[in-house]
């Protein structure tokens, strides 16, 4: 009898308002993604606290480089193996430098293989899905070896931070809209047209048209980028037709990154809206040796309490590799003020890693070419309002210390955790980005807009200094008047102020002073 460890981290609850429907069929196929411990960790620990504090004399390892000395071990892999040979399990794909091994086959056997039941469920938003309860277990030989265990469980993970503006109503004054330039124009970007770099971005469903991103370039008198869809698992460019829907993030993302940088590739990395899918996708994109991403805008997230802790970690220690790698996240921060829609106070992940720089969102106003006005978007329970808060699951970072958050009841207390966001922009639908999505023409807000505005900032950036400026936070916040403070408005349980604030962060960006303080 071989014994047997409950995987640290793998507990998973029956979600409220899931009911089980049934069980699943024992021959169904799945696929499921162990992934491994990092070779050297302290040494890569103490690479990782050298990143944080902004030392000037680390360089970013090449993909290369990284792999060879910080990958997952030929061994821990072999034992993996091993382990799924005994189980009837097929290995389908190993990838020592992203330390994930990805096996297939029945239900019956995973459900043998891990110690679990898996059963169908039902949830009033989120659909039919497979999940289970409990924890995932491994033998001893594989225990500290296996860090997660992905893809058992398939409900959906995340959801999209857009937002399509709203009937015009006249009693809040006259709406306006932006083109993504005119906004970098706002913006003070530095001129370039990100040409060398490529942009990753991640989506977890829907699709674009070529049709629309042709005609909406033409019109913005810019020449089309060169947009590749990668599929990662069983994902594809899979437009639905319904702008409502994904298609409206992904087409919106593209149509900003693409205004801002034509000149840069464009690499759009599709997968399946789980964790597995998530993480797999954004670390097909971290360690993509064809396309080389320098920047990765991700528009999609959920509050923290809606991760397990090891998809959390697994996720965490990614976007470390990431840093690492030199490669510059930007995630959206949330689209529904301090409580991320969970009904208390939550932050959203992944935009709460310390290792991505997470985007909030303003509501703007201009006269001719200069901004005449920008506080924190929040419209109001149905129309949205900027994510961000304290994190309880990631200690305060080293370039967040003596920061403290400021309530809207008045009050400032300091940072118990890792603050979100780090910097703001243009996010509401009133104020919201033109772009053309399934054919039609239409307005769009979200914080979801605010991520793929910094990506482009920081390719443009990469692009003159023809290298990649990486993990920026601890050089933004060194640099504090590099963006426009915003000190106006809240976003439900915090206020806007002077500094950093748990609303819109350090601020919205002057291209130029970003460009100067990285």
């Amino acid at each position: 009898m071989v014994n047997r460890q409950p995987l640290p981290g793998s507990e998973r609850t029956a979600e409220q308002g899931s009911t089980v429907v049934g069980q699943c069929d024992p021959a169904e196929r799945i696929e499921v993604f162990v992934i491994l411990r990092r070779q050297r960790q302290a040494q890569f620990d103490a690479l990782m606290s050298k990143i944080e504090a902004g030392d000037p004399s680390v360089k970013p390892l090449s993909r290369e480089a990284f792999a060879k000395d910080y990958g997952a071990s030929p061994d821990d892999i072999a034992k993996v193996k091993a382990f799924a040979v005994a189980h009837g399990l097929t290995v389908m794909r190993e990838d020592p430098a992203a330390r994930q091994v990805l096996l297939s086959g029945t239900i019956a056997q995973f459900q043998t293989a891990f110690g679990v039941k898996l059963e169908h469920y039902q949830h009033h938003t989120a659909g039919q899905f497979r999940g289970r309860t409990g924890t995932i277990s491994v033998p001893d030989d594989l225990h500290g070896i296996v860090q997660a265990v992905l893809g058992l469980d398939n409900r959906p993970q995340a959801r999209p931070h857009f937002r399509i503006r709203p009937p015009f109503q006249p009693a809040k004054g006259h709406p306006v809209s932006f083109t993504p330039l005119q906004l970098a124009s706002l913006y003070q970007f530095p001129q370039g047209d990100g040409s060398g770099e490529c942009v990753g971005i991640i989506e977890l469903g829907g699709g674009y048209n070529t049709s629309d991103l042709k005609s909406y370039f033409a019109s913005l008198g810019v020449a089309s980028p060169k947009v590749t869809p990668v599929g990662v698992d069983q994902g594809s460019n899979q437009p639905s037709g319904d702008p409502n829907g994904p298609d409206g993030e992904v087409t919106l993302d593209i149509e900003i990154v693409g205004a801002i940088v034509p000149g840069a590739a464009i690499a759009v990395y599709f997968t399946q809206n789980s964790d597995a899918g998530f993480i797999d996708a954004v670390s097909r994109a971290v360690h993509d040796t064809t396309n080389n991403p320098s920047v990765v805008s991700i528009s999609w997230g959920g509050p923290e309490s809606s991760w397990t802790s090891q998809s959390l970690q697994a996720f965490n220690s990614l976007l470390q590799t990431a840093a690492a790698l030199g490669v510059t996240v930007c995630a959206a921060s949330g689209d529904s003020g301090s409580s991320d829609g969970s009904g208390s106070d939550q932050v959203d992940f992944p935009a709460s890693s310390p290792y991505v720089l997470a985007c909030g969102g303003t509501n703007l106003s201009a006269s001719g070419t200069s901004i005449s006005h920008e506080v924190v978007w929040n419209d109001g329970a149905q129309g949205g309002a900027s994510g961000g808060g304290v994190s309880r699951t990631f200690p305060v970072p080293v370039w967040q210390q003596g920061l403290s958050a400021t309530s809207s009841h008045g009050g400032k207390t300091a940072l118990s955790g890792r603050g979100v966001p780090d910097v703001a922009g243009d996010a509401s639908p009133v104020t919201g980005y033109s772009v053309l999505i399934d054919g039609t023409q239409t307005v769009v807000g979200g914080t979801s807009a605010v991520a793929p505005l910094w990506a482009a900032l920081i390719a443009r950036i990469n692009a003159a200094k023809g290298h990649p400026v990486g993990f920026i936070n601890p050089k933004l916040y060194k640099v504090p008047g590099a963006c426009n403070d915003i000190t106006q408005g809240n976003n439900g349980s915090f206020a806007a102020s002077p500094g950093w604030d748990a609303c819109t962060g350090l601020g919205s960006p002057d291209g130029q002073k970003v460009a100067a303080a990285l």
